[in-house]
Order: structure tokens, then sequence, then C-alpha cells
């Protein structure tokens, strides 16, 4: 009973009414905001979400202090609010019906926000306070992941920085008894040392503590891996592969669809986690926004192939922060968001 209450105090649900406001109707067409599931107000959450129809259970984490931990650059906390908007208004159709999804709420990061506001991430001491606030967001991720996952759903998580990975893998691998695999969209490995908690260690701090069995990142940028990563890497090349953005697309030394099927074998044979990193597509806004990397349409490809395999279990789209967009155009991030959801949800329902 203690992890029902912590699950329902801990989660902002969605009402209808919240949704029906950011939907904009029109007259001969159906949104998928029409069509959305959100968990009535008085219900015991967990047993609604186990006994509805909708396939997927999406929730958002609007935080950006690992990111902030993580000597980044803030506004990934936005990223929910607009996906969710453009969510809203896409067309219910024969492709992708909304009815297939239950949209949570969001993660009540308030408190939590409110004392890293406070903190300089500069300063020694403030970091270790903003590192103790990352581990309280992986409880609460893992928990939520952990219960949509025990409810026979698939979770797709929009963070948020992607210190939230850890919450995903830690809380997949609980509901599943063992430790799991992940495939990671990235120009980062965030694989880096056990420093204390931020947005950069979210996979090394997984697979030390027992959670991660097989780790692939797809499309690193060969710029911003330090050696003793790479070194990190090449110890552990039995249970961590990667192939970088310049071997497929610069060098052309290697294929990209032959690179999707050697890092889908490499993972397939556990559950995995499906993540993607948004700073991995260029010009998106976010934490270490990049001029350089895979395409949009690569990247929605990639969603599309890795989410149709049965062991894919959960999808995660992090680091988007559409208020550091200072352009006419900011809803375009959420946009993004919404269109990726929706690849990954055709590619499972087939």
């Amino acid at each position: 009973m203690i992890a029902f209450i912590n699950f329902m105090e801990n989660i902002i649900l969605l009402s209808q009414n919240e949704l029906a406001k950011i939907t904009n109707h029109r007259s001969g067409e159906v949104k998928f905001g029409e069509k959305i599931i959100t968990v009535p107000k008085d219900a015991d959450i967990v047993e609604f979400i186990a006994n509805s129809e909708a396939k997927f259970v999406l929730f958002g984490i609007p935080e950006d202090i690992g990111v902030k931990a993580n000597l980044g650059r803030v506004g990934a906390a936005s990223a929910y609010d607009s996906a969710l908007k453009s969510l809203a208004n896409i067309q219910h159709n024969k492709f992708c019906k909304g009815s297939n999804l239950l949209v949570l709420g969001k993660l009540n990061v308030e408190e939590l926000l409110e004392k890293a506001q406070n903190l300089d991430a500069n300063n020694k001491e403030h970091r270790k306070e903003l590192f103790k606030l990352v581990e309280q967001l992986d409880i609460e991720v893992s928990h939520i992941v952990h219960q949509i996952c025990n409810a026979g759903k698939i979770p797709i998580i929009v963070g948020g920085g992607h210190n939230n990975a850890y919450g995903n893998i830690k809380g997949l691998a609980l509901a599943k008894g063992k430790p799991v695999n992940v495939i990671n969209f990235d120009a980062h490995t965030d694989f880096r040392i056990l420093e204390g908690r931020h947005s950069g260690n979210g996979f090394s701090y997984a697979f030390e503590d027992g959670f991660l069995k097989k780790y692939f990142v797809f499309g690193l940028h060969e710029n911003f891996v330090s050696k003793s990563v790479f070194n990190t890497l090449k110890e552990l090349t039995s249970r961590v592969k990667y192939v970088t953005y310049e071997e497929v697309d610069v060098k052309r030394e290697k294929n990209f669809e032959t690179e999707l099927e050697n890092a889908l074998n490499f993972i397939k044979n556990e559950p995995f986690g499906v993540e993607l990193d948004l700073d991995a597509i260029p010009n998106i806004p976010s934490s270490a926004m990049t001029l350089s990397g895979f395409s949009v349409d690569k990247a929605r490809h990639f969603v599309y192939y890795f989410g149709k395999n049965q062991n894919a279990s959960y999808f995660h789209i992090c680091e988007g922060a559409p208020e550091l967009d200072d352009s006419k155009n900011n809803h375009l991030t959420g946009k993004l968001i919404a269109s990726l959801i929706t690849d990954f949800m055709k590619a499972k329902i087939g």
C-alpha cells in the first residue's frame, strides 16, 4: 500500500479537462487529444492503468537538475508541456490511434527544482547537493517505470535530462527481475565516472549497480568523448559497444542500416530500453546543441526500427529544451517529440 501512496502523491495527473484545453478541436477531424486516455481523479492509478485498453503509458519529467549537475545549459524542463500540446493536436486515424495511449501526467519536481535553483554547479559543495537531488529523482522515476511495466504496459518517458535513463533502466530491470539492455541514440556515452549522479553518467551508474547488462551507443560524436571513457568502453567490449556518427556519415566506412542491424543483434535477446537524446540531432534546442549529426529522418527511422522488436520495453526522449529556442518556432521541438512518440507506437502496434 505504501508504494501505491508514493506513486499517487508524486504524479500530477493530467485531467480530461486540461487535455481538452490544449486540444484544438476542428469540425470534421478527430484529434489525438480527444481520444487519449487519462486517469480519473479518484481511481486507483495502478489498477486503472492495468485495466486500460491503452498499450502505452506516457509521463513527463519536467526537470533539468541532472543537466545543471553536469554543468550543462538548463532548459530541458520545458520539453514535456511542449510535447504534450503537439501530441494532443495530431490526427487520430488508421495509422495511429490516441486511444492506444494513456497520458499519466508529470512527475511533481517543483520542490526539487526550487532547491536546485539556489545551487551553483561550479561550487563543489553545491554540486554535491545537486547530485543528491538527482538521486531523489532516480528513486521516483524507477518507481513509476516499475509500476507501469508491472501493469503490463510500455512506458514512454519525456524528459528532462538524460540522468533519467538510470531510473528507466532500474525500473524495467526490477519489473523483469533481471538486468536489461539499452540502445541509446546519442552524441555522448553518458558513461562517465561515478562522481555523483548527473546527466552524464546514468548508464555507468546503472551498469555499476547491476541493472544494465548490455549497452549500445548509436552515433557517438568522436570529438566529444574523452580518452578515459573510450578506454573504459574498450575494457567492457563484451557488454558495451558503439558506432560513431563519423564512421557512418562522415568517413562513410560503415552503413547506417547495417549498424542498426548490428546494434539490434547485440541487445535483442533481453528486454531493452530505447533511449534518444535530442542533442544528437542537428539544430534541436538542447543542453548540448549540435550543428552536425544524424538527421531527424534517421532518428525517426531508428526509433521505428528498434520499436518493432518485441523486446523493446520502454522509450525515453530527453534533453530537448524548447525554452532555449529564441525563434518564433519554439513549438517545433515539441512537434518533433510527438512524431517520435507516434513512430514508436506505430512500430509496436504493427
